[in-house]
């Protein structure tokens, strides 16, 4: 809904837009969430003056099962959270994205055809992300053009809640708001994010990073037809069943880990090789233990290990959703144990090789398991591993007490504590909630 700035922060103050704002970052006092918009807006008015504008907004996301499934079309479960990014956004009409981001260098990006090519120096920077959304929208048929934004985030970079894909899907969500009358669906927005982040921004990467911030809420995934994967909200308020969901951000060296995250689904294409299959979620789970002999001679050990990971963790995704669709609160915390016992011994993701001094997610992990054991919660590895983040599900009577022994260890900035956002990208006005 594009207002005036100034009328927009009117709209604010005056609470029109409270309600929207309570259901989108589940909270009962929408204060500090009114006062970060104000002053977005405010910014964006500094820069560009009283212009129209609308605020956008971009959901970051929390794996719940499925660790590395994604990339062999395999099935996942995860949830978008209250984390966000959001963008002050003005139309214009000269083809050009420019867009401002606290602590980032302003970009620029033309939209002429010809200039939406891959940019290996760019690789990694947010500019190929704008890029490769645009040309992503256009490969598919839609229609791109000019906005000026002014970009706030409140994900902490290196929090394992996806960044770059909260900010795929915010630039997509604008694209689709303004010049393509909401028509891209947000699978197709998380796909097109995918493409962005594989061939302009250099990373390899799975799709439920993108689905899950497009999607919003808990969400079951299915990816054996990525063209067309099978999406399935779950009525789920974790918190009700007695738990809430900390991520920790145990720190350690991220420089240099892409070759550990390419070989994970490296080695699994190896396997799936093996059978004439492009991915392991084609090959048949019994056909491989029968072959695992023969596998020995071709592929190491660790890869045989990773797939026996995959088939495992697929099939327990599938189960943790159920679990929550009905509730079981106890049977899925099991799941979630079993799923980090099998990312630390199969899938091996826990800490890199290339690092013998880096253990900061194993000690993250092994001084969770010490406070809560017996029934008090479930811990395993958030998202890609080796260094970062853990995931821990704690006894809501048990969260400040937890939260407090991690942040004297890891530090206050790098204990988060969750909330599941309903929606997934949003623009405020729009009474989509």
């Amino acid at each position: 809904m594009f207002l005036k700035c100034s009328k927009l922060i009117e709209e604010l103050k005056n609470g029109n837009f409270d309600e929207e704002l309570k259901k989108l970052y589940v909270v009962c006092d929408v204060s500090s969430q009114k006062e970060r918009y104000i002053n977005a807006v405010k910014k964006h008015i500094a820069v560009y003056g009283d212009v129209d504008g609308a605020v956008f907004s971009a959901s970051g996301r929390t794996e719940i099962g499925g660790n590395h499934t994604d990339h062999q079309h395999g099935c996942v479960l995860a949830a978008a959270v209250t984390m966000d990014m959001i963008a002050v956004v003005t139309p214009t009409k000269d083809n050009i994205i420019e867009t401002k981001s606290e602590g980032y260098p302003d970009i620029s990006v033309n939209l002429n055809d010809n200039e939406l090519a891959v940019n290996e120096n760019d690789f990694g920077k947010s500019i190929a992300l704008i890029r490769g959304v645009a040309k992503g929208i256009l490969n598919s048929g839609g229609k791109v053009g000019g906005f000026k934004a002014s970009i706030f985030s409140d994900v902490p970079k290196g929090s394992g809640v996806s960044s770059s894909a909260a900010y795929e899907v915010l630039i997509g969500t604008i694209l689709n708001k303004i010049y393509n009358n909401n028509e891209i669906t947000p699978v197709k927005i998380a796909q097109i994010g995918q493409f962005a982040e594989k061939e302009f921004f250099g990373k390899p990467c799975g799709l439920l990073d993108q689905t899950t911030s497009a999607v919003g809420g808990f969400v079951s995934i299915d990816f054996a037809n990525p063209q067309k994967p099978l999406v399935n909200k779950i009525d789920c308020n974790i918190n009700e069943l007695g738990f809430t969901i900390c991520i920790i951000n145990a720190g350690g060296n991220h420089a240099n880990l892409t070759p550990e995250y390419a070989a994970i689904p490296n080695e699994m294409k190896e396997i799936a090789q093996y059978f004439g299959k492009e991915v392991l979620r084609e090959v048949d789970k019994n056909m491989f233990l029968l072959n695992i002999a023969g596998l020995r001679k071709k592929v190491s050990d660790r890869a045989i290990l990773r797939a026996i990971h995959f088939f495992d963790e697929n099939e327990r995704a599938a189960e943790q959703a159920e679990a929550l669709k009905n509730k079981q609160i106890y049977y899925f915390l099991q799941l979630v144990n079993e799923s980090g016992a099998s990312s630390q011994e199969q899938l091996q993701n826990i800490y890199p090789t290339c690092d013998d001094s880096e253990r900061s997610v194993s000690l993250a992990l092994a001084i969770t398991k010490s406070m809560l054991k017996d029934d008090n919660g479930a811990w395993r590895v958030h998202g890609g591993g080796f260094a970062g983040t853990m995931q821990a599900f704690v006894k809501n009577n048990m969260v400040m007490a937890y939260c407090s022994a991690m942040e004297q260890i890891f530090g206050q900035d790098n204990v988060h504590i969750l909330s599941i956002r309903p929606v997934g990208g949003y623009v405020l006005g729009e009474n989509t909630l």
